[in-house]
């Protein structure tokens, strides 16, 4: 019987289309993009074609997007570099309790440079309340940082009305649109954002190249030094297989998105209604339609998320208990507890994220086994059978 792949959130697969784009900036086409010859300038016009491609997708600028090694280091640029440019000590940043790691951590790495820090609570759902937003800004508010779609839950933010609201206190509006980007549609004129973090994994392109989109005209600080590439914003030689491949997967989200998210969505509301359904003490995590096409989390009383994992790879079938940056960690999610989760349910937790692959014959195999996982592990569990 075939594996089936359900952790999309986690990475995709390269696809085939991104795949053929990029082989021959491994051996063909070698050059180095800052080099002058006609192998470097070959290389430098693939960059540069890219980079329209990634502008386009979520309508920017091309001198609006810089290139850099993926989600977590876009994060960091938007936050560190931002706040270094604007004088970190006595700084202000604004942000939330279900942020990924690369957000939260940074924040605490710039609360010890003398920056200062507010994190909002989310409702049940995973929803922030713009509100919250208006009344935690303060005088010397730099930036706010909110996640467009929770990478665990896939529950989306109201980023447009977070925007009026920063644009109206005269602060950047920072947002980690990583699950975002080629699951929805994604217009940074729209949402008023200054700068938005992409990482090309997650959209069928290859792993170690993301981006970042920086509002014209926002002064940001580097936080690598060296040769000055990418317009003095991000040093180092160009990754330029990774960038041409992130170029084809964005203008392959463009044609596909519309589409591919109806499909999703109708493959995503079979597979919730089916475990909600058949499997008791079941619990939905994350707003029940405000939230990614291809995401479902659940929380199941009574056992652990990672022993669900496991028995579900047994039977040929690869799922997440979480955040793929922290499936290793011996503690609950950040995110779940954050939603009001007690700690015995945040870890009992999975998340079923789907993709270009996954077909109904797929959720039905899943339907199929996942009920009688949770039976047999529950059955074994001192939680239940205390008395």
């Amino acid at each position: 019987m075939k594996r089936i792949y359900l952790d999309y959130a986690a990475t995709t697969p390269v696809a085939p289309e991104v795949l053929a784009a990029m082989l021959p900036y491994f051996h063909e086409t070698p050059g180095n993009p800052s080099a002058i010859y006609a192998e470097g300038q070959q290389a430098r016009q693939a960059v540069e074609t890219a980079r329209n491609s990634v502008a386009r997708l979520i309508n920017a600028r091309s001198d609006e997007i810089f290139f850099l090694s993926g989600g977590t280091e876009a994060d960091n640029m938007a936050l560190s570099g931002l706040v270094l440019a604007e004088g970190c000590k006595g700084r202000h940043i604004i942000t939330t309790s279900i942020e990924h790691h690369a957000v939260l951590e940074n924040c605490h790495f710039l609360e010890k440079q003398g920056a200062k820090v507010t994190i909002l609570p989310v409702d049940g759902d995973g929803i922030l309340d713009p509100k919250a937003v208006e009344n935690a800004v303060q005088a010397d508010t730099a930036v706010v940082s909110v996640i467009m779609a929770n990478n665990e839950i896939g529950t989306i933010q109201n980023i447009s009305a977070i925007s009026r609201i920063t644009k109206q206190a005269g602060i950047y509006l920072h947002t980690d649109a990583v699950q975002a980007i080629g699951r929805v549609p994604v217009d940074v004129q729209a949402l008023g954002v200054d700068l938005l973090s992409i990482s090309s994994h997650k959209l069928y392109g290859p792993k170690g190249i993301g981006a970042l989109y920086i509002r014209k005209g926002i002064r940001i600080s580097p936080i690598l030094w060296g040769g000055g590439q990418e317009r003095g914003r991000r040093s180092g030689t160009e990754n330029v297989p990774g960038i041409v491949g992130l170029g084809k997967a964005a203008k392959l989200a463009q044609s596909s998105m519309v589409a591919e998210a109806e499909r999703l969505t109708i493959l995503r509301d079979r597979l919730i209604a089916g475990v909600l359904t058949r499997i008791p003490g079941s619990r939905l995590n994350g707003h029940p339609t405000q939230r990614l096409p291809n995401n479902a989390n659940f929380s199941f009383d009574y056992v652990e998320g990672e022993s669900v994992c496991l028995n579900l790879d047994l039977a040929g079938i690869a799922a997440s208990p979480g955040s793929a940056c922290s499936s290793t960690s011996t503690t609950p999610s950040h995110v779940l507890l954050a939603l009001g989760l007690p700690q015995h349910q945040a870890f009992g937790s999975l998340r079923l994220s789907l993709g270009r692959w996954t077909t109904e014959a797929d959720i039905d195999r899943v339907l199929e086994v996942l009920p009688g996982i949770i039976s047999r592990l529950r059955a074994m569990s001192p939680m239940l059978n205390k008395g």
